[in-house]
């Protein structure tokens, strides 16, 4: 298949490789000075599938799908959704990888062929992370949602689709749920910015990346499974919900946390820590693809 990857920063660098390892084209358009070079520098997969033109009109004529990767601005991404909707064949889906704008409000500016936009959040980097939030507008047609999953498993994705239209969608509203409670933690003086990563990094984030919430909690419930969990945990986990923080990020929280990090990473290469993370996330995706259930 033609792929149009629009807007070739970390995230358009990320999902051309993808693109190109399945063994897709990939015409990659952005109108940045010295955008092919570096996307070219990024790109970890054979290129001799991938062509680049500062034209957008030009790289989504004959695409039969769209990946767009722009800046987070409304008044860009209408600029942006107007020409692909003039431009890209009908039929063809326009995903945007916002991972805050919702898609109803991304539609405004498709006036021809608003049934084929939609939101194909991934995670990054998505050449890695298997999961693709896809989310529908108001005027998102059926078939625009399904074409868009067939298309993100058949990358060796793991596409869900949300059924309701939220800010930030799913897996980054519970991202800020815990990194709500970590900053509250780290301004009432309860834990340091480097014990709290400890103990997610090395307790309750190996099971999660694993399993998800849900289960987890099912398996801990032994024979009586998640049942059992909530009869006897429900209670004190109400308590635990009625004392969680509501932090604000004051210049002074900001500076704790900020000088936590830095002392957490003291001595510590940046490059390296990247580097040994992305390493380890390619062997635990492959282990996990070698297992029945996970």
């Amino acid at each position: 298949m033609r792929i149009a990857v629009v807007g070739t920063g970390v995230i358009g660098a990320s999902w051309t490789t993808l693109f190109l390892r399945y063994g897709h084209e990939v015409v990659a358009t952005d109108p940045a000075p010295g955008a092919e070079a570096r996307l070219r520098a990024a790109v970890t997969a054979d290129q001799t599938r991938l062509t680049f033109t500062a034209d957008l009109a030009e790289a989504v004529a004959d695409a039969g799908f769209v990946q767009e990767n722009g800046p987070e601005r409304p008044d860009l991404k209408d600029e942006v959704f107007a020409a692909l909707d003039a431009a890209a064949p009908p039929g063809t889906v326009l995903a945007s990888s916002s991972s805050g704008l919702l898609p109803s409000r991304i539609q405004r500016a498709c006036a021809a062929h608003p049934e084929r936009v939609l939101v194909g959040h991934p995670f990054n980097p998505p050449h890695l992370i298997p999961l693709v939030e896809v989310v529908p507008g108001e005027r998102t047609g059926e078939a625009a949602v399904e074409a868009a999953m067939r298309f993100y498993r058949g990358l060796g994705r793991r596409p869900i689709r949300l059924r309701r239209e939220l800010p930030g969608h799913v897996a980054n509203r519970l991202q800020a749920a815990l990194w709500r409670e970590a900053y509250s933690l780290v301004d009432r003086g309860a834990a340091s910015v480097a014990d709290i990563d400890t103990a997610i990094a090395h307790g309750p984030g190996l099971r999660w990346a694993l399993l998800g919430p849900f289960l987890n909690q099912h398996l801990s419930g032994g024979a009586g499974g998640i049942a059992h969990v909530l009869e006897h945990l429900g209670p004190p986990m109400e308590e635990w919900w009625a004392d969680l923080g509501a932090p604000r990020l004051t210049p002074e929280l900001t500076d704790k946390i900020t000088q936590g990090v830095a002392e957490e990473l003291a001595g510590t290469a940046e490059a390296g820590l990247v580097a040994e993370r992305d390493a380890l996330l390619a062997l635990l995706l492959d282990a996990k693809n070698r297992t029945d259930h996970l």
